[in-house]
């Protein structure tokens, strides 16, 4: 076993954990928002939350729509790594501007995973072509 064959199952668990978080985020913003395990992790007031409910739930389903493009790409019968690279673009972009419009914890708590599951990804593919 060469030193770097550990590349590709560390680089697919954490693309298993970022889909995970994603998975989480869906249940906190779709069913959580205005219960107390949402209003503490996002810092809301029960008002705010009720009046941005719906908001929030359309929010969560995105991130599900990302948990399960992870999911996809880990499950396929090929490699996934298209899919996977795509997917993991997706909340690092989708991350970076939660950072810029919402709350700058949000580039270390999302988009950092991705970034750093992309690029393990990415090395673990060179390293299988190579």
């Amino acid at each position: 076993m060469k030193q770097t064959d550990y590349l590709k199952p560390v680089a697919t668990a954490l693309v298993a954990l970022v889909a995970i978080e994603h998975l989480y985020i869906l249940v906190l913003e779709m069913f959580l928002w205005t219960k107390p395990a949402g209003l503490r992790a996002f810092g809301l007031t029960p008002e705010f939350a009720e009046q941005t409910a719906v908001l929030a739930a359309n929010q969560g389903l995105y991130n599900g729509f990302l948990a399960a493009g992870l999911i996809w790409s880990l499950i396929r019968k090929d490699d996934g790594f298209p899919l996977r690279v795509f997917f993991l673009c997706c909340v690092v972009i989708a991350g970076v501007f939660g950072a810029i419009t919402a709350k700058p914890s949000i580039l270390l708590v999302q988009a950092a995973p991705a970034l750093i599951a992309l690029v393990l990804t990415l090395l673990a593919q060179r390293q299988t072509e190579g």
